[in-house]
């Protein structure tokens, strides 16, 4: 095995000549330490062994051009040459060669990398920035998607009661037992079967728009008198469409005409159908497709459950009725949508609170959290930045001093899953705070409350998984995030597998089960279906409606479903558990006998509490602000990939320039 790293190296006796680098006594894990090698017997050093100042002997790098100026030695008292720890104390440069300082100081600068923030603030007292800003973020993320939620809710829910009202009052029929979503559904679609009763219909709505002042509601029309302006009925009809069906003949063209026609105030006397007559409109139900008929609302809500501090809303909405007729099997489907527009209150507005107080504490809790994001942005493409930097340094530090390339192991190292995580929440964060900002501070005429939270929800919920990060510096909890990374590679092979069983059963279920049975009635709905029974869930209800139209069909239901059941739960199941049962296993296993390590953490080594409060790490390892603005065009321009370097020939130094390495 290649040795790296002069760890091993024989010390350089005490009787050297002048001319040599005097020895300076370490402590770390060389790299065949990390290989699991023997460590060189130590050689005898003298009684009054000598140690050299770092400090100086960087400056004395920095002098390329110049000789090195004799170094005065400090003296220290000797050592017995074993640590406290029972390891041996190792020379960091054997000889007169500066490859041993240079390892240990690219040891060291990669201990420092892989350290946790309470490492490093042990080590060289620097300040857990981004762990600060994660745990501010968390909190007014969380606060901020608190009252969003809560605004949310109320906005969803008027909207959604608004509906139910209009619902009652214009169409015809309509019954309060539809208002509630039951499974199965209690009662049957609402459809209208009888000619008669869409003119009906149509003249329902138009003598309640015309009294919608009788209603509950703070309801009025969208003009400024507030008289009634007319409707639009719209018929979308085949161009062509007349059937015999006596002979079974038909006359039949598919494209597809639209009639729109606008109904005044007077068609509440005159009446829907014969005010269609006289303007010369026929409703052809043979080939009429569907048909929509459309108006306008204001209002104002004084927002009870808002609080004192919010301020009222003013909305329109626009109301359309669908009739829905593409099926042609004799109902026609009935069904009213409300879209709700916020709009800004203006005219004689006179509101005695405290609102604008309110707006402005949740305008300071937006403009926090954007800042918060940025500077959470900037620290995490700045540390991916310097990780690259880092990265290249020591792809060459492989290349110069141990003649082969770092692996893609160790190349995946320096590569932060947390830090991209934490980037894409932070951009979701960014987009979801100013649409919020923009729809409290009515800045939106259009309806963003769902763009809104789909940004905010996601971003959050990104948030909360980037603590598990600074859970993984402690143990008990790495196991799980462990166990999760070991079984991820397995589980996806396990589920291609699993999924195309599952696609076979869903795309069969559909076939034949579907017009037979409600849960199979479309590619969705089977799937739901039979992902809920994989869970045990509603299985009684779904073998209790199953079609007995044919003895065939019945046996094949029972099956079909038993045989799904039978091998997801017990064996599928089965399986995915055992595969992170063994993925844990291993996860347990390394943490007995170690983990495997790369060719990276073997020339890391390991740290101890000792050497992260010895105060070697207190010296300035980053030479990051070396490279300049040329440097970082250049790197992005020659798509990431490390160059090479030729180490420069230093004269009368004996010593490789830190900062071509860095380059």
């Amino acid at each position: 095995m290649q040795s790296y790293g002069s760890g091993a190296a024989p010390a350089a006796d005490a009787t050297s000549p002048a001319g040599a680098a005097p020895a300076v006594k370490r402590r770390t894990d060389s790299y065949e330490a990390a290989q699991h090698h023997p460590q060189s017997p130590e050689s005898p050093e003298s009684e009054e062994g000598d140690y050299v100042n770092t400090r100086i002997l960087r400056r004395q790098m920095q002098l390329q051009s110049t000789p090195v100026a004799p170094v005065v030695p400090l003296p220290m008292p000797s050592s017995t040459g074993q640590s406290v720890e029972g390891r041996e104390e190792q020379p960091e440069f054997p000889g007169s060669s500066a490859s041993s300082y240079q390892e240990e100081r690219m040891r060291r600068k990669l201990q420092f990398y892989f350290m946790n923030p309470i490492e490093k603030w042990q080590g060289k007292r620097k300040f857990p920035y981004k762990f600060v800003v994660q745990i501010v973020k968390i909190f007014l993320v969380t606060m901020q998607l608190c009252l969003f939620a809560h605004s949310r809710y109320n906005h969803i829910n008027y909207t959604g009661d608004n509906r139910f009202a209009f619902s009652h009052l214009f169409l015809r029929g309509w019954d309060s037992s539809r208002e509630v979503e039951s499974y199965p559904p209690a009662v049957g679609p609402f459809a209208l079967y009888l000619k008669s009763e869409f003119f009906d219909t149509v003249q329902y709505a138009v003598d309640g728009y015309a009294n919608v002042s009788r209603s509950i509601g703070p309801y009025d029309y969208p003009t400024p008198n507030n008289t009634m302006p007319p409707l639009k009925l719209c018929l979308q009809n085949y161009r062509v469409g007349t059937i015999f069906g006596f002979n079974e003949s038909y006359i039949f063209d598919p494209h597809i005409d639209e009639v729109c026609e606008s109904l005044p105030p007077n068609v509440t006397a005159i009446g829907v159908e014969n005010y269609l007559r006289q303007r010369g409109v026929v409703v052809n139900f043979a080939s009429l497709v569907s048909a929509q008929l459309t108006f306008k609302i204001k209002t104002v809500n004084f927002k009870a459950n808002g609080g004192p501090l919010s301020a009222p809303d003013c909305f329109r909405f626009d109301i359309s009725i669908l009739f829905n007729n593409r099926d042609h099997d004799g109902q026609m489907l009935l069904s009213l949508d409300a879209e709700a527009t916020r709009l800004k209150c203006h005219g004689a507005t006179d509101f005695i609170s405290e609102a604008n107080f309110d707006s402005m504490l949740r305008s300071v809790l937006n403009i926090f959290v954007l800042l918060t994001c940025a500077l959470s942005f900037a620290l995490c493409t700045r540390a991916l930045w310097r990780a690259y930097l880092l990265r290249c340094t020591t792809v060459n530090f492989f290349r110069s001093h141990f003649g082969k390339e770092l692996s893609f192991d160790g190349r995946l190292e320096f590569v932060n899953f947390w830090y991209i995580m934490i980037i894409f929440n932070d951009i979701l964060l960014i987009i979801g705070s100013a649409l919020k900002e923009q729809i409290e501070g009515r800045y939106l005429v259009v309806d963003q409350w769902d763009t809104c939270s789909l940004f905010l929800g996601i971003g959050n919920l990104l948030v909360w998984f980037g603590v598990l990060r600074y859970l993984g510096f402690f143990k008990t909890y790495n196991v799980v995030i462990l166990t999760l990374k070991k079984a991820a590679p397995k589980i996806l092979r396990f589920l291609i597998a699993a999924l195309l069983i599952y696609a076979g059963f869903v795309f069969c279920g559909w076939l034949i089960l579907g017009p037979y049975h409600m849960k199979f009635r479309s590619l969705a709905t089977t799937s739901e279906c039979l992902f809920a029974l994989i869970n045990g869930d509603d299985m009684f209800a779904t073998f209790a409606t199953l079609s007995s139209k044919a003895s065939w069909l019945w046996w094949f239901s029972q099956i079909y479903l038993y045989s799904f059941i039978s091998l997801y739960i017990y064996v599928v199941l089965s399986l995915f558990i055992a595969v992170i049962m063994d993925a844990y296993d291993t996860i347990k296993a390394y943490y007995k006998d170690g983990f495997p390590t790369t060719d990276l953490k073997a020339f890391v080594g390991t740290r101890t509490a000792e050497d992260i409060s010895s105060g070697v790490f207190m010296t300035d390892l980053d030479d990051f602000d070396q490279t300049s603005f040329a440097d970082v065009v250049r790197s992005l321009c020659c798509c990431g990939r490390c160059r090479r370097e030729q180490e420069p020939t230093q004269a009368n130094s004996g010593y490789t320039s830190l900062s071509s390495i860095m380059k």
